[in-house]
């Protein structure tokens, strides 16, 4: 019943070494059926190189195990949090990546300083606010969700355009319409956050992308009369 959803979700999953994104076991993708309301993860703690497809758990959307003999990623419920709480969205990356990690780790989000973040972002990268100290020991994953959620609604920020966070002293998450789009933002997340580490530190004194360019940029990819690409 739940042979391709694992399919797709380890395929996904497989990838993230090879995009650089993780290392040993770090790291997760899942993939939604939303008619089905299940998601597939990857299962905590094993090896990339030793998974098979059907090691992938699939959870629903109560956060019940409804298949699979291994145990969830740690990061399961804060899957759960963003899929019920964005209902657009088909799949979701967390990785461990070195440079949004680092921002992460500073508690900042990441300041649009040119036309390569424009091209994807119209704003900077968000990071969310800490997890309290009284919801850490039993509801963590589930509050570093509600973070998130928290943060885009508080911050008007779409999740539908706002495909990336950094969530405060953890990591980057990002999703997108399907597994392959959410892996596409989780590297650019990772990119994004390494030019602009070196922009800053080229020159500490830089000054965010004037308006007129980012709304350009962002536009001819994005807007409704977008032109980058081929048509369909």
């Amino acid at each position: 019943m739940y042979k391709k959803l694992k399919e797709k979700c380890y395929r996904a999953n497989i990838e993230l070494p090879r995009l650089g994104l993780v290392i040993y076991t770090f790291g997760n993708v899942s993939a939604i059926d939303r008619k089905l309301g299940v998601f597939a993860i990857k299962p905590s703690g094993v090896d990339y190189a030793k998974m098979k497809p059907d090691d992938m758990v699939i959870v629903d959307l109560e956060g019940k195990v409804v298949d699979g003999n291994l145990r969830p990623s740690t990061d399961v419920n804060t899957h759960l949090v963003l899929y019920r709480e964005f209902p657009h969205i088909g799949g979701i990356v967390h990785t461990h990546s070195t440079y949004a990690v680092a921002w992460a780790q500073a508690q900042r989000p990441v300041p649009i300083y040119g036309t390569t973040h424009a091209d994807h972002l119209a704003c900077d990268i968000p990071c969310s606010e800490p997890v309290p100290d009284e919801r850490i020991e039993e509801d963590y994953e589930i509050e570093t969700g509600r973070r998130i959620v928290e943060h885009f609604r508080a911050n008007k920020l779409n999740p539908n355009e706002v495909q990336m966070v950094l969530a405060a002293g953890h990591g980057p998450f990002a999703w997108g319409v399907n597994e392959e789009k959410a892996l596409y933002n989780a590297r650019i997340l990772e990119e994004l956050c390494r030019i602009a580490l070196l922009t800053e530190r080229i020159n500490p004194q830089v000054q965010r992308l004037k308006p007129s360019l980012i709304a350009k940029h962002y536009n001819r990819k994005h807007g409704k009369n977008a032109y980058y690409g081929q048509k369909d």
